[in-house]
């Protein structure tokens, strides 16, 4: 697929109190199982984070903010704007149930849009594609301090994926699932140990 898969690992994790990209759930960093997932599906995979040295190991492009301290949208617009291809697949650090099947299927749904985004009763714009047309829109937004993603969603072409179109791909509804808090990640280690013991 000639879409550029990027991951934000840019935030300050205030409210985790430590990194979240390199807190592990299973044995392994959730950095290095969304690279390793997103490189089995994207020809390019590339980090957007403020500390490089952090994951020089891993073999991919990490790119700092373009435009600094502009929350998840100035993740957004760097993603997009760094990405070798047109679209970019843009995903949160701290979403341990990676789920190939799903971001392929939402990969299947760019032709005549500017952006895919899951919408689960709010929009998920950090499990979401974005093609480079929506730039302008949101730099816009950026230069005039509105930094909440969604406002710019009505000046572009949005493809809404609804639950009924998730579902049959993500049936557990784990997929969207991100960990902002210690109770959430101790939540999410909990359903890891459920799954692996039934698979």
């Amino acid at each position: 697929m000639m879409i550029s898969g990027v991951i934000l690992a840019g935030g300050q994790s205030t409210r985790m109190g430590r990194n979240k990209a390199v807190l592990e759930i299973g044995g392994k960093r959730l950095i290095d199982r969304l690279v390793n997932g997103l490189q089995g599906i994207f020809p390019e995979v590339i980090i957007v984070a403020n500390t490089p040295g952090l994951y020089g190991d891993l073999g991919v492009r990490v790119v700092p903010d373009l435009i600094p301290d502009r929350g998840s949208l100035g993740g957004i617009y760097t993603a997009t704007s760094t990405a070798t291809h047109s679209w970019a697949f843009v995903m949160a650090c701290d979403m341990p149930f990676f789920n190939p099947g799903l971001i392929r299927h939402l990969a299947t749904l760019t032709h005549g849009w500017d952006a895919v985004v899951p919408y689960t009763g709010d929009w998920e714009p950090l499990f979401a594609l974005y093609a480079k047309t929506c730039l302008p829109e949101m730099e816009r937004l950026i230069r005039s301090g509105d930094l909440k993603i969604a406002r710019f969603f009505p000046s572009v072409r949005v493809r809404r994926v609804g639950l009924d179109e998730l579902g049959p791909h993500d049936p557990q509804g784990l997929s969207l699932f991100n960990m902002n808090t210690p109770e959430e990640f101790a939540r999410a280690e909990e359903w890891w140990r459920q799954l692996t013991a039934t698979a």
